[in-house]
């Protein structure tokens, strides 16, 4: 049984990886109903909500749904960093992640994300002192170093427990490979085999298949996998992975209907959330994948990512559903 804390997670949980502008409460509750263990919110920059910036302390918002979710903080400022737990703690989430792993300049130039991995004592020292500012267990995800020549993730997993990191998830990248190439989830294992590492490690990066899931877990020996850009559009991915490892078996595909149903309900929940203007144009990424595999498909793609209107993606909705619905369906 995988813990964070004294959160009972399963034998290998499937984490929704903190991806911006996509991991907001309407995709993160789509994504636990098809079988995600474990949510994280967008990342949150620790200035903005010591500053009570709009947009940072939106992405607080949690549904009780969603449990167990946990709230993913950057910043490179201790006193910030610690001035936004306590601004975190009061929306009551079950985990506070920090992100050492943003590869991103804007932020890397301020010594957030994955900036700090130039200065490895800097990185100890602050979780070290989030986690003696709260009793919410304290996570952190980040990347196996800052390049090549600086690979010290062995190490640097061991001294985040000893200062009382409750978990880590390792994407399998530098920071100088940004998201180009292979991941490498070799380094993840030998922070897994460390015999002094006694919490959950858990894999991300290329988790794009049930097979790499399954792989993550019986080659490499993780405690559970985080997933992020296969998840896009396709929340189903999540219970795709359990049935085939439980089975060895493909899960069937979603039916149009069901497809058309979650895409509607998705659009519902973010306009609800964010308004009918941010609402509609942060639903956009996920229509390609969420028809993925539909012959001739591209008209109805182009009006639903180019409409302004909820309306007008509902209307395109349903003469998906005319159109399809007496095909059979092929994927690509």
């Amino acid at each position: 049984m995988v813990k964070i804390g004294n959160i009972k997670l399963g034998s290998f949980p499937l984490l929704l990886a903190p991806m911006e502008d996509v991991s907001d409460p309407p995709f993160r509750v789509l994504c636990k109903e098809q079988g995600a263990d474990v949510v994280y919110t967008e990342f949150i920059s620790s200035e903005g909500l010591i500053r009570d910036a709009a947009k940072s302390v939106q992405k607080l918002d949690i549904y009780e749904k969603e449990r167990p979710v946990g709230i993913q903080i950057f910043g490179a400022n201790l006193d910030s960093m610690l001035r936004a737990i306590e601004i975190v703690e009061e929306t009551k989430p079950d985990i506070i992640d920090i992100n050492f792993g943003c590869p991103v300049k804007k932020v890397v130039c301020k010594g957030a994300g994955a900036g700090i991995l130039k200065d490895i004592p800097k990185m100890v020292a602050l979780t070290k002192a989030m986690v003696k500012q709260t009793k919410i267990p304290i996570t952190v995800k980040t990347r196996l170093g800052w390049d090549h020549n600086s690979i010290r993730i062995v190490d640097v997993a061991e001294r985040l427990q000893d200062v009382g990191c409750a978990a880590i998830s390792i994407h399998g990248r530098t920071r100088a490979q940004m998201y180009k190439g292979d991941a490498d989830w070799k380094p993840i294992e030998k922070v897994k085999n460390n015999p002094r590492m006694f919490i959950p490690v858990f894999g991300n990066g290329d988790v794009d298949s049930p097979e790499k899931a399954l792989e993550m877990k019986s080659k490499y020996g993780l405690d559970g996998a985080m997933i992020g850009r296969a998840s896009i559009g396709n929340p189903w991915f999540f219970n795709q992975v359990k049935y085939f490892m439980k089975t060895g078996k493909y899960k069937s595909q979603p039916s149009l209907e069901e497809r058309v149903e979650v895409a509607r309900r998705h659009l519902e929940m973010s306009v609800a959330w964010k308004g009918p203007v941010l609402g509609v144009l942060e639903t956009r990424r996920h229509y390609t994948n969420y028809f993925k595999g539909y012959h001739n498909f591209k008209s109805f793609r182009k009006r639903m990512v180019t409409s302004n209107s909820a309306e007008e993606v509902y209307k395109v909705l349903n003469e998906v559903l005319e159109v399809y619905g007496s095909r059979i369906r092929e994927f690509a």
